[in-house]
């Protein structure tokens, strides 16, 4: 089984919104802007992955609606923090994430055809699950910045739909 890149906030206790009772637990929002940012960089670098490695069309196009969806969110998130002059701020969190996702791509690299397909669609369904959670249970009800909250707000919705085309391209790639 593949790691997936959000079980590392899951180890981390980070899902698990009644772990943060206090205050003082919940990520800033310097620490929300990175995790969020770091999030969607993981999901352009697998997107890539799959349009250069894929021949399966559904699985292309649904990488290039990642590339395009996630690459837009983050020029926005990058923008916002720019106005804000806020800096990002590198955490645990993060850094668990990314360790996490070079691990899956490494593995990703390995696989063709519809192996390949395979992993990268049900990781992709069950990523896109944690970070639909992340945001709504951890995310958003911690950040502070009313324009923070409403890009991550946006950016649920559109996730929430790549959650639903992942399962999709999933269904049909059995």
């Amino acid at each position: 089984m593949f790691i997936r890149p959000f079980a590392a906030l899951a180890m981390l206790g980070v899902l698990a919104a009644p772990t943060f009772a206090d205050a003082a637990d919940k990520p800033t929002d310097p620490q929300i802007a990175h995790i969020a940012y770091t999030a969607g960089v993981i999901d352009i670098e697998a997107a890539k992955l799959a349009v250069s490695k894929s021949k399966t069309k559904a699985v292309v196009d649904f990488a290039k609606d990642m590339l395009r969806d996630h690459e837009a969110v983050n020029k926005q998130a990058l923008d916002l923090v720019k106005k804000l002059k806020v800096t990002p701020e590198d955490n645990d969190t993060s850094k668990a994430l990314t360790k996490a996702a070079k691990a899956e791509r490494a593995k990703l690299k390995k696989l063709k055809g519809a192996a390949f397909d395979k992993a990268y669609i049900d990781n992709e369904v069950a990523y896109h699950k944690q970070v639909d959670g992340a945001l709504e249970t951890l995310l958003i009800p911690s950040a502070q910045n009313a324009e923070l909250k409403s890009l991550l707000e946006t950016g649920l919705k559109i996730f929430q739909g790549h959650e639903m085309h992942a399962e999709h391209v999933a269904a049909g790639l059995k």
